[in-house]
């Protein structure tokens, strides 16, 4: 036991790395990405289980405060961003799939992994965890505007039904992390957060193994398809956190900019994947695949935008 403790809190300290050989491997190996793709729901929840037990209850509750500007956030990301790209799309006549991902991007909740990656760009995770939380559950709301303004998407309900599954899921790991750690880590030591710090950035190499499924094809097939859908990826999500980072800095606390910022680009597209029908999901499959590479990259590349002297 003492052995695997020095070994996760290595994890820990490179957990930078780790994320980038999860990339690798995702693109390496099809196959295994492709077994792993069908236990996702499942490493989601795991990967959520080990965030919430890292935070704590009393961290990740905040105060209500918090909550309320949460939700003003979550209204400016989810609802008051998916609406303008859809009514510009709509206008301008725009149904490529490149249009559709970006709508259905924006619209999603925060990535499960958004308090790992808060975590590893050196930001307080709560903040996070608590967007990623409220954002899912205020989907069901959020989503019917959005797919009313863009008719290329299907019927709101079936998001409801999936987005219904999806809080159940985070209800019951954040749960069973929060009874756990009352139960035993109360006053976790340094080292015990390292090390679960470290199981945090092995879960999520393993994650986005199975998130890639979609690339290694593409890759081979129709590269130059590839390096353009991937360029939108960058764009979006780097987009969304660099204009978060500083739109938000003068109406935020300095410790909270990283968790709201990687919360702005980093997204659950996947949700939809489970609600919408194949003729619309197919399409955007390789920018899903795409969208973890700016993703898991993030506290590589923009680790030090987090990291240094920012807000009031």
């Amino acid at each position: 036991m003492q052995q695997l403790a020095v070994l996760l809190r290595l994890c820990a300290r490179h957990g930078r790395l780790i994320l980038v050989a999860g990339l690798i491997a995702g693109v390496a190996l099809p196959g295994f990405a492709a077994a792993l793709k069908q236990w996702l729901p499942e490493m989601v929840a795991a990967l959520l289980f080990i965030a919430a037990l890292r935070i704590g209850p009393r961290q990740a509750a905040g105060s209500l405060s918090d909550i309320r500007t949460s939700l003003v956030i979550l209204g400016l990301y989810q609802l008051a961003l998916p609406c303008a790209l859809a009514f510009a799309f709509a206008i301008a006549g725009i149904t490529a799939p490149l249009a559709v991902a970006l709508i259905l991007m924006s619209a999603a909740p925060s990535i499960a992994g958004s308090p790992n990656l808060t975590l590893l760009a050196g930001g307080d995770p709560a903040p996070a965890l608590r967007l990623m939380i409220l954002g899912t559950a205020i989907l069901p709301l959020t989503v019917i505007p959005v797919f009313w303004l863009s008719p290329v998407l299907s019927d709101p309900g079936d998001i409801v039904t999936a987005s219904g599954r999806l809080m159940a899921l985070i209800a019951i790991a954040a749960v069973a992390a929060f009874v756990l750690r009352r139960a035993f880590l109360r006053d976790p030591s340094l080292q015990t957060l390292q090390a679960i710090d470290g199981l945090s950035a092995l879960s999520m190499a393993i994650v986005v193994v199975g998130l890639m499924s979609a690339i290694g094809p593409a890759l081979r097939e129709n590269p130059a398809d590839l390096a353009v859908t991937l360029m939108f990826a960058f764009a979006a999500n780097f987009g969304l956190q660099i204009a978060a980072r500083f739109g938000l800095r003068k109406f935020s606390p300095a410790s909270e900019l990283p968790a709201k910022s990687i919360v702005a680009g980093n997204r659950n597209i996947a949700l939809f994947l489970a609600a919408l029908p194949a003729a619309t999901t197919d399409p955007v499959l390789l920018f899903i695949g795409c969208y973890q590479v700016p993703m898991y990259l993030t506290p590589l590349l923009l680790g030090w935008l987090y990291r240094r002297r920012s807000g009031p």
